[in-house]
């Protein structure tokens, strides 16, 4: 059985929220579905989530439902949204359980203007529709349904969406209030309950407000609404970057790291050595690496492998490679041991070597220095015809690959082709089912001249070199991208409106094109993943991130797991 997820999200967080809580976890235990309970901002002393725990019948503590305390959330959403994530990988395992009901914010003094969006975010992290459980305590039904508007229109921005809607806190003597709010929510296409008042803090609580919710929401009702095939699992930024993660842990490889000297790289290797993601070679003197760390508080670094670029045991043997593989272009022993001294051959021929399955750099190197020893020395698969650079993009509910935005200038038609079909290979080496388009300023005939002739030559090649990958070119971004101006502009065609492998018709376009989108909608770019190599080699941004490197450094190591 998969893994059944649902999200109780509530604008008050209060004794209503509980009591829905409480109703849907006995629906999920009673259908003998084993049961945990993820309650992630919470603090340590909450004792609503032991009820949980109790009414699951769950093997389970409050220190693993709970992650982050109230107030840190608070402070900062995208730490909290982190930290839950990265938690929420190791719990599902953990758990081994059926289903797992994870309950919201709860109510607090402290206001919080986005707490419920964050709520709602969380939701779009775990990939988990969302049952609304909002109170009509002092609400008229007209404010009832606006406040269920509101909520679902924040559920929806967040990529997530409502399975079902709880309104609580009704006095059951209260009849026409009922039948007004009934009548307010028609229109949903959510399934709607009206759950009477009741506390639901304690066991004894929780037991007495469990009637009365059976009695007002059956739990084959609730059941159906939770199994709800319909609901369109996001993939936000936050789960991919931990998804990226746990599977570079769940079959370690081994990266190195020419640039052992820069702070971005040993800050990054300390994060990964420490949660054991992958092995690491850093290229250096390990007293001098060591003294770096220690100089920036890293904790960590002593379980990386450090590989001095004198050591004969090593440069020997390297050496001799070296001339074995340039042979042809009249490589001599001293010329061998002069290109050794620069650390980008010098760990592109450790990966050469076996001692390593890829390599990162990139941070201080520019990019031609880290691509040219990997064409020289581990060169291209049989069946590529050139590397490529593809950025993985992440989009606040989805992801996307951008090509060629790394390495060749104005590539032919053939090689649009071939940078179409590693494009759609690199999506699915991470969980995106490819729907590729190639760019141009035309759609499907709109426009005509030389370079929209190559892009429809282009389309035509990856037809017939991947029959079965569905392509649609020449497109314009904005029909690749939106299913409402593919309506129009190509009306009829299955793959507009859907891409998510865009292929842009030159190294200018793609590159302006991803730093464009970067910078504009705060899509995290993962990348570029060099595509067409034997082993994995992927170059870093001068100007990246800590949290860039460790991406890069996770995403080489599963690219080396294929």
């Amino acid at each position: 059985m998969s893994l059944t997820t649902i999200f109780i999200a509530s604008p008050e967080g209060a004794n209503g929220r509980n009591v829905v809580a409480n109703g849907v976890t006995a629906a999920l235990a009673q259908d003998n579905r084993k049961t945990a309970i993820f309650h992630p901002i919470t603090c340590r002393h909450d004792a609503f989530t032991d009820v949980l725990i109790h009414t699951a019948g769950a093997d389970e503590t409050l220190e693993q439902a709970r992650v982050i305390c109230p107030n840190r959330a608070i402070l900062d959403h995208d730490t909290a949204r982190d930290e839950i994530v990265r938690r929420w990988e190791s719990f599902v395992p953990e758990m081994g359980a059926d289903a797992v009901v994870i309950v919201g914010r709860d109510k607090r003094p402290t206001f919080d203007p986005e707490g419920f969006t964050l709520d709602t975010q969380v939701s779009a992290d775990l990939k988990a529709p969302v049952f609304l459980a909002v109170c009509c305590i002092s609400r008229s039904p007209k404010e009832v349904q606006r406040t269920v508007a509101a909520c679902a229109s924040e559920t929806a921005k967040a990529g997530s969406s409502v399975a079902g809607i709880f309104i609580t806190g009704w006095d059951p003597h209260d009849i026409d209030k009922a039948k007004d709010i009934r009548e307010e929510l028609s229109a949903s296409a959510a399934p709607v309950w009206i759950i009477p008042a009741h506390s639901c803090t304690t066991d004894e609580e929780a037991a007495a407000s469990l009637k009365l919710f059976q009695q007002a929401a059956p739990a084959a009702e609730v059941l159906a609404a939770i199994d709800r095939s319909d609901f369109r699992r996001p993939e936000t930024p936050y789960a991919f970057q931990a998804e990226l993660l746990t599977r570079a842990k769940a079959d370690k490889k081994t990266i190195v790291l020419p640039e052992g000297e820069e702070g971005r790289i040993l800050k990054a290797a300390d994060y990964l050595l420490e949660r054991d993601i992958v092995d690491l070679i850093i290229v250096g003197r390990q007293d001098k690496i060591l003294s770096h760390g220690r100089e920036l508080g890293l904790q960590n670094l002593r379980k990386a492998h450090f590989q001095a670029m004198d050591d004969e045991s090593v440069l020997g043997p390297m050496a001799d490679k070296l001339c074995e593989l340039r042979a042809k272009k009249g490589m001599t022993p001293e010329q061998a041991r002069e290109t050794l001294k620069d650390p980008s051959y010098f760990g592109t021929m450790l990966v050469v070597l076996g001692k390593a399955d890829g390599l990162v750099s990139g941070s201080v190197n520019t990019t031609a220095a880290t691509v040219r020893p990997a064409l020289q020395l581990i060169k291209t698969r049989p069946d590529a015809s050139l590397v490529s650079g593809a950025f993985i993009m992440c989009f606040h509910d989805h992801i996307a690959v951008f090509a060629d935005c790394a390495i060749n200038l104005n590539p032919t038609a053939q090689q649009l082709a071939d940078i179409a079909v590693q494009s759609s290979q690199t999506a699915r080496a991470f969980g995106i089912d490819p729907k590729v388009g190639m760019l141009s300023y035309s759609t499907l005939g709109s426009g005509s001249g030389p370079d929209v002739d190559l892009v429809e030559e282009a389309t035509r090649l990856v037809s017939e070199k991947a029959p079965e990958l569905p392509v649609v070119g020449p497109i314009q971004m904005d029909a690749a991208w939106s299913p409402e101006v593919a309506a129009t502009k190509a009306k009829g065609n299955p793959v507009a409106g859907h891409v998510n492998v865009f292929v842009f018709p030159s190294l200018s376009v793609g590159n302006i094109g991803y730093k464009a989108v970067q910078r504009s909608s705060g899509a995290l770019a993962i990348g570029p993943v060099l595509q067409g190599l034997n082993r994995p080699v992927n170059d870093l941004s001068r100007g990246a991130l800590v949290a860039d490197i460790i991406n890069t450094i996770a995403l080489t190591a599963v690219y080396a797991q294929e």
